[in-house]
């Protein structure tokens, strides 16, 4: 089978007024279908660089990527994936069902399919019952499902998600990585997770991309050896926490603690 994502060599440097930027190097990856792959790794290490290539929001300046088989730009023009920015980016003034149907309205679907799905989805992030409030009267995590919702609406086998709890307070956060997995777990999609927590990668993760400061390289690619149903309480066992320890090795063999 081949992959879902497959980059070849890829590397992006942005020109700026101070020169040069070099955000990613050489980045050899293959993402396969159903994995929940976690980018984790220091600050400007290319985490969101990379899957904003994927998106087609971002122009490699050498090497190759495909998405499904196809450049970014016609995964793009496809509708293959979702995305989930850090910020859940709503429009105050649309409730939340109009913000989920938003890019159904701007493709054209018809007003009964766009009920559908926003229903649907909706449901898949447990908000059922708060289709007719407006972002302003939901917490932050139930603003965040609801921009999940929006990106899973296109019905797309991919999911980018751009650190979309780093903002929650850990409780929430928790809370969220439960339902997450679950979701996953469900739809049997192939999530792109960028992060900064170890915790959370290893958590949530089939395989976790560890990358170096900039230019971004892979460090590692840690295989996960725990069970496909993970309570939260599998974080203390050995098995977690020796995975934990090598994503930290990881971190630590690229430099990522450096001044």
């Amino acid at each position: 089978m081949s992959p879902v994502i497959s980059a070849k060599k890829l590397s992006l440097t942005f020109k700026t007024n101070d020169g040069p930027v070099h955000a990613l190097s050489e980045v050899d990856l293959d993402i396969n279908k159903g994995e929940f792959i976690s980018f984790i790794g220091p600050s400007g290490c290319g985490k969101t660089t990379f899957l904003r290539v994927v998106a087609d929001l971002e122009q490699p300046t050498d090497g190759s990527i495909t998405v499904n088989g196809k450049s970014p730009a016609e995964a793009r023009q496809n509708r293959d994936y979702g995305y989930v920015f850090q910020a859940p980016a709503l429009l105050p003034w649309r409730t939340v069902q109009k913000n989920v149907a938003l890019p159904l309205e701007i493709i054209g679907m018809s007003k009964v399919e766009q009920e559908k799905r926003t229903k649907r989805t909706l449901a898949m992030v447990n908000l059922d019952g708060f289709e007719k409030k407006f972002p302003w009267q939901l917490s932050g995590g139930m603003q965040q499902r609801a921009s999940i919702a929006r990106a899973l609406a296109f019905d797309a086998d991919l999911l980018l998600m751009d650190e979309p709890f780093g903002a929650l307070d850990e409780i929430v956060r928790d809370h969220l990585n439960e339902q997450l997995l679950k979701l996953w777990s469900d739809t049997k999609k192939t999530i792109c997770f960028v992060t900064h927590s170890i915790p959370e990668a290893v958590y949530l993760s089939t395989k976790i991309v560890v990358m170096s400061p900039r230019p971004g390289r892979v460090i590692d690619v840690i295989k996960s050896t725990l069970p496909a149903k993970r309570p939260l309480d599998i974080r203390e066992t050995p098995e977690f926490l020796k995975i934990a320890h090598r994503v930290r090795e990881g971190l630590r063999t690229g430099n990522a603690y450096e001044e």
